[in-house]
């Protein structure tokens, strides 16, 4: 097993390879005291990339709950706009809490979080990463969310996942000062949760 240079605060990275060649990629990232151990399957040998964040934030003077993410997704900076896996199940969540369903194209979804009184954002304005593997975040740099909050009428926040909510605790929570939760990750690596229990565990951005 291979140490690796970079990582963030206190985490360590390893590169080995499984029974079935693959390669794997170990960070160990400390929580609470305890270290969590998450592996990242690497693609033929891939390498973190340093990723800028593309997308504007998604907000007017309507928007009273922020949801930010980790980053956007290769699919989502391919399309130009958040959540554009098509298996991440984020609109999927939005139609079932509102009860109406969410336009395919970029300018009716823009439309229709405004429409709900939400903004979207992410926590990162810039990292290293591997592929979408949140697991694999290392030289990270925040998004100015203080500013996007002194500039409207946003009340709450909720972070999409644990991830994003451990990053904006870090860099972000102390400027912010507003009421933040973390969400379960509406990504489809978070298997664990069903689309009617994060549904259930999504209704308190309502």
């Amino acid at each position: 097993m291979e140490r690796l240079e970079g990582g963030g605060e206190g985490q360590s990275w390893y590169r080995r390879t499984d029974p079935r060649g693959r390669a794997l990629l170990m960070v160990l990232l400390p929580l609470a005291g305890v270290y969590l151990c998450q592996l990242v399957t690497l693609q033929d040998g891939a390498a973190a990339a340093r990723v800028a964040h593309t997308l504007g934030p998604i907000f007017d003077e309507r928007s009273r709950v922020l949801v930010l993410g980790t980053m956007p997704s290769p699919r989502s900076r391919e399309v130009g706009f958040y959540y554009g896996h098509p298996q991440n199940r984020f609109w999927r969540v939005l139609e079932r809490l509102y009860g109406q369903p969410v336009p395919p194209d970029t300018a009716g979804r823009r439309s229709f979080v405004l429409r709900h009184g939400l903004a979207l954002w992410d926590v990162l304005a810039a990292c290293d990463i591997v592929g979408s593997s949140d697991a694999s975040i290392r030289h990270a740099v925040p998004n100015d969310v203080p500013a996007l909050l002194a500039s409207g009428g946003i009340k709450r926040v909720f972070c999409n996942g644990q991830r994003a909510y451990a990053l904006y605790l870090r860099y972000l929570d102390a400027a912010c000062g507003l009421p933040v939760a973390a969400l379960p990750s509406t990504s489809a690596a978070n298997a664990a949760w069903s689309l009617e229990r994060l549904t259930e565990a999504w209704r308190v951005i309502l």
